[in-house]
């Protein structure tokens, strides 16, 4: 029985590279999969985040909030990905979004729509976890046998940009126990702050972000920092990997990102509390480090909107050093002719709204923190 199913999802993998056609039930005598394969180049298709396309059958990516689009035809719709790919959340038509699961080694086929009207629909993906280690393929979906896509969904022109830790990520937001571990099961960037804001203001949404990540010293590194995989060293990149000679697993994760793919309007940059979390930071170097990401963000971006953001995990002395730090850079870029950088501060959490995982904002601080930065960023960016 599991020889047969591997040779079924093997059999379906295969079809992506040969021309789009009707899979029929003859692939298999335990899985027939009926139907028409759709593949990733189709120009029917809308992509939004940091996706290499390096090899087009396979477009791979590893930012949460990465999302994929399209209308169809038909009565059914399967999404085709690379085993253990991970977490999505769905969405057809305007129905409740749901969670996609591809976690075992062998699978690659998930049911995502059936038993629809026939009609045009539209499904909405959106990566919610971070697969840095998963590293997660594309490979298509399986329509009705001869339907196919059409014209895309319209995005929307407003386009948001969220630079970040943890916080960004969606860490352990749907857990509710501060002691909680790191697990992919418990994180979901799609309800983060980042992504309802997105939402809320009807804008595009593009993340670059890892759990752990300073501007000069992940979380609990040496006082130096971390050179290798902090953000001044992913942040021109289209995937997240760190730039050793150890590390580097493929051609696409050496990728350098092409900015022209989306200049944003605004770029939220939510980085500081790793690099002063745990005691040995340096303040200088913190500084140091920090405008050197900025300095990167504006070069991609030179006409965005910048906002600097202290996180909601901080307190005490070290929130008032962070504030203090990025008040600091504000001030000097606008000396230096930039005003176009502006500052904001989340209300730090204290357990009213509850914990997740690992002391991480929960459902509740992220809806609370959306709703803060949304009204900012109406402010700011005159969007009303």
């Amino acid at each position: 029985m599991k020889k047969n199913l591997f040779i079924t999802l093997a059999l379906i993998a295969a079809t992506l590279s040969q021309p789009a056609a009707s899979l029929s039930a003859k692939t298999s005598t335990t899985i027939p999969q009926r139907g028409t394969i759709i593949k990733p180049t189709d120009p029917n298709i809308q992509y939004t985040g940091r996706i290499s396309f390096h090899n087009p059958e396979r477009p791979v990516f590893n930012y949460p909030g990465t999302q994929i689009a399209a209308t169809f035809t038909g009565t059914s719709l399967k999404l085709i990905a690379k085993p253990r790919s991970g977490y999505f959340m769905a969405q057809i038509d305007r129905a409740e979004p749901f969670k996609v699961a591809l976690r075992g080694e062998r699978d690659s086929v998930v049911t995502l729509a059936t038993a629809l009207p026939y009609a045009r629909h539209t499904v909405r993906l959106m990566y919610i976890v971070e697969g840095f280690e998963l590293m997660p393929e594309f490979w298509g979906f399986i329509l009705d046998e001869g339907c196919s896509l059409c014209e895309p969904p319209q995005l929307p022109k407003r386009k948001i940009e969220f630079v970040g830790n943890s916080i960004t990520c969606g860490y352990g937001n749907e857990s509710m126990e501060r002691t909680d571990p790191f697990e992919y099961e418990t994180e979901n960037h799609y309800y983060t702050y980042a992504a309802i804001t997105s939402r809320a203001l009807n804008a595009q949404h593009w993340v670059v972000a890892r759990s752990g990540i300073g501007a000069y010293r992940n979380y609990n590194g040496p006082r130096a920092g971390t050179p290798d995989n902090r953000m001044d060293a992913q942040y021109n990149y289209t995937l997240y990997a760190e730039r050793s000679k150890y590390r580097q697993r493929s051609a696409a994760e050496g990728e350098k990102w092409d900015f022209s793919r989306c200049q944003p309007d605004v770029v939220c940059i939510n980085l500081c509390t790793n690099d002063l979390s745990t005691p040995n930071y340096d303040l200088r170097l913190f500084k140091q480090g920090y405008k050197t990401v900025l300095g990167q963000v504006r070069s991609g971006n030179p006409n965005a909107a910048i906002v600097l953001l202290c996180g909601s995990m901080l307190g005490g002395k070290e929130l008032e050093l962070a504030k203090q730090t990025l008040n600091e850079i504000a001030d000097e870029c606008h000396r230096s002719g930039d005003k176009r950088v502006y500052r904001f501060d989340f209300t730090p959490q204290t357990g009213d709204l509850k914990y997740g995982a690992s002391w991480h904002p929960s459902l509740w601080q992220h809806e609370k923190m959306a709703g803060e930065l949304t009204a900012f960023l109406r402010t700011v960016m005159q969007w009303y």
